[in-house]
């Protein structure tokens, strides 16, 4: 995990790796609650017979829950001090591409891409890469955009 304390830092920190969050595992109750959350029961997160036989093998989360996991990510990623507030400003670019199977595990790893000053503090935008255990594509990579104001 990397420590911010001013803009400054946060500037000279653009184009390096956070290292990487802690591993979690995606259980089955986790992806149901995610459906029950968004009314999305769509049955390859919680038919588990069926998802069983269809493309992915398995039961998988929901894209935007393991999207929604960023922000557990992040604050092992990197930590700013001195700041009065953070905020959560957005996402610039979401990609899924490939699945999460119920019971796997993954973590996320991370890279400051701008920061850019507004009023008050800096923008800053990470990307940031969830993988899985099993390996291949990561999960989800994500643009994320916070906004840290330290006056």
């Amino acid at each position: 995990m990397q420590e911010f304390h001013a803009p400054e830092e946060l500037r000279e920190a653009v184009g390096q790796e956070l290292g990487h969050s802690d591993w979690i595992e995606i259980e089955q109750e986790r992806i149901n609650l995610f459906a029950d959350a968004t009314d999305d029961h769509q049955w390859i997160h919680v038919d588990l017979e069926k998802a069983r036989e269809g493309p992915f093998g398995a039961p998988i989360a929901h894209g935007y829950l393991t999207l929604s996991l960023v922000n557990h990510f992040l604050p092992q990623l990197m930590q700013v001090h001195g700041a009065k507030m953070g905020i959560n400003y957005g996402c610039n670019k979401v990609r899924f591409p490939s699945p999460v199977a119920a019971g796997s595990r993954i973590r996320a790893t991370g890279q400051i891409t701008e920061v850019e000053t507004v009023p008050g503090g800096v923008q800053v935008v990470v990307r940031v890469s969830v993988e899985n255990e099993s390996g291949g594509k990561p999960a989800c990579v994500a643009e994320t955009v916070s906004r840290w104001i330290f006056e």
